[in-house]
């Protein structure tokens, strides 16, 4: 059976709106799919529907379907997309007085039963604000071989969205696990869009034109290998590298768990084609577990945030003055108040912006009066009583509620998976009948020192000299996978990155756990840090909340490097 050719169109909710229409019109596709979901994102759908009850959908999605629908009905290709959210059976309404306005007649299914929040508490899951779990791809599969046009789900793995397609082409059953596993990695490369074709890729500038990369195509075979790829003529390049650094982005260790399979990521074999094309091949899976992860989100409280510009000299003595003078103003001191100094000014600086450091405070406390307009009040009746220069970078706002995430996990049979077709039809989808009770758990890779004696003479340089790195958030903990382009050059990365040098690099780090995991066949090693983020992307106020640019911090980091190794080879 021919390969079965899967776009994405979406990495998130906000991503570029006409990737859709390219997508469809830049070349031949079976499938399109579209991710908009992630952590924050569920939070904000799930406001949307305690403020409208018809809301908790991604709207953007919609807003593509109305142009976009009767091309994909034209050329044959079939929507796949979890812009469902927390109101699938919403969109699927939606997108059906949609096309009825648009005088075509798809055939719209949609899958749900993930939303768990009604039956928290009983689950043990507490009172969350929005509780779903992450459904695997044989609904998908089910609606689109009942003949469906266009599926829309809620919450599901973000790979489901290519394993799907994928069971419903090639027939798979439960227990081809390599086959699943292996439409899994393809899924966890295309899911982010762009990421896969240059976005956010550490050798960016080796790309001849990032100016407007083309999103990713997964052409999957019956043996669960796949060739990444994107339509000809678009932006961006597809290579090992990029590949690469998509498959370390959010994960931990070998093992990627997932509804339907187990994934070994420590199996993959990746292979330049050239033109554009990646080969996946060797994926080996494993049965999944039995239970299902759940996110949740509980309503925490309330928060604001000041930041104020401090300029020239004597900054921490101002930024000392107005902290003493901002608290004393208070009237009700903040259950949690973060003060965070950012040291960007420059003795002697041309500019003034060069010439400045930021002071940013952040409260958070249940009642919303408190970090509400006294809190704001407090800040601005500041404004000629406090240190020279001062000023914000802009006016404070009222507060707002925020809200943190944990993960949850559940017996998988106790998690309704239903398809609801376009006649009214409903099927149910049981539970992976090959699930486990007792995976097999992940160690941390030890470490392996040796003596640098052994790769000669080094030099003092960044690590990012030969060396690439992705990160991501994982809840309240982010992982940073780094890896090297030349296999000469692994044996070293292995024995320098030790877990004590990368929390040396990364002094954040220090205190906290580290897991350390080799992947000899991406040359890679993947760090996760457990409560970096502490409670999540919605609650923490480092300053990258979502660790995105803690790989490029550990790349600008600087170790010693063999000479023989020359610069980015």
């Amino acid at each position: 059976m021919s390969a079965v050719r899967i776009g994405n169109a979406s990495g998130f909710y906000g991503d570029r709106f006409a990737a859709m229409q390219e997508m469809l019109t830049g070349g031949e596709l079976d499938y399109l799919t579209g991710d908009y979901l992630a952590e924050l994102t569920m939070l904000i759908l799930g406001r949307d529907r305690l403020k409208d009850s018809t809301l908790g959908y991604a709207k953007t999605f919609l807003r593509q379907m109305e142009t976009n629908l009767g091309t994909a009905m034209d050329r044959g290709v079939k929507i796949v997309s979890n812009a469902g959210g927390v109101n699938p059976a919403g969109l699927a309404e939606a997108l059906t007085r949609l096309a009825g306005e648009l005088g075509l007649s798809p055939s719209i299914a949609y899958v749900d039963g993930d939303d768990l929040t009604a039956s928290a508490a009983d689950l043990g899951l507490g009172t969350p604000l929005t509780a779903n779990a992450y459904l695997g791809g044989f609904g998908i599969a089910a609606a689109l071989q009942a003949g469906a046009d266009i599926v829309v789900t809620g919450r599901v793995t973000d790979a489901s969205l290519t394993v799907g397609p994928a069971i419903a082409h090639f027939g798979w059953e439960p227990d081809n696990l390599d086959q699943i596993a292996g439409a899994m990695v393809a899924g966890h490369i295309i899911e982010c869009g762009t990421q896969a074709t240059g976005g956010n890729y550490a050798f960016f500038t080796e790309i001849a034109d990032l100016r407007h990369p083309g999103f990713p195509i997964a052409e999957v075979e019956a043996d669960g290998s796949s060739v990444i790829t994107k339509h000809a003529g678009t932006g961006g390049a597809v290579t090992v590298g990029t590949v690469t650094a998509q498959l370390l982005y959010e994960v931990g260790g070998p093992r990627y768990l997932g509804p339907d399979a187990t994934t070994c990521l420590d199996t993959i074999e990746i292979e330049d084609l050239g033109d554009d094309r990646v080969r996946v091949t060797g994926v080996r899976g494993e049965a999944p577990p039995d239970t299902l992860k759940v996110s949740l989100n509980h309503l925490a409280g309330f928060r604001n945030e000041i930041t104020m510009i401090l300029t020239g000299l004597d900054i921490e003595a101002k930024a000392e003055l107005v902290r003493t003078q901002f608290e004393s103003e208070l009237h009700h001191a903040p259950a949690d108040l973060t003060w965070t100094l950012t040291r960007l000014d420059h003795t002697d600086a041309p500019t003034q912006q060069q010439a400045s450091a930021v002071l940013q405070c952040v409260a958070k406390d249940p009642d919303p009066k408190v970090v509400g307009r006294q809190f704001s009040s407090a800040a601005v009746e500041l404004a000629l009583a406090s240190y020279p220069g001062f000023t914000m970078s802009a006016p404070p706002g009222t507060g707002s509620p925020f809200a943190v995430f944990e993960p949850g996990y559940v017996p998988a049979h106790s998690v309704p998976h239903r398809v609801h077709l376009a006649d009214g039809t409903t099927l149910d989808i049981d539970a992976s009948p090959v699930a486990t009770s007792a995976p097999v758990a992940d160690t941390s890779s030890p470490d392996e020192p040796a003596d640098p004696a052994r790769w000669g003479l080094t030099r003092r340089a960044p690590l990012g000299d030969i060396a690439g790195a992705r990160s991501g958030d994982k809840g309240g903990s982010a992982n940073v996978g780094v890896w090297v382009r030349n296999p000469d050059h692994f044996e070293w990365l292995v024995a320098t990155l030790t877990t004590d040098r990368f929390t040396a690099l990364i002094p954040e780090a220090a205190e906290l756990t580290v897991h350390r995991h080799v992947f000899p066949n991406l040359l890679a090693i993947n760090f996760v840090i457990e409560g970096i983020l502490g409670r999540g992307v919605a609650d923490n106020v480092r300053f990258d909340p979502q660790a995105k640019g803690l790989g490029e911090w550990l790349r600008s980091r600087h170790i010693d490097i063999p000479i023989e190794f020359g610069e980015l080879t």
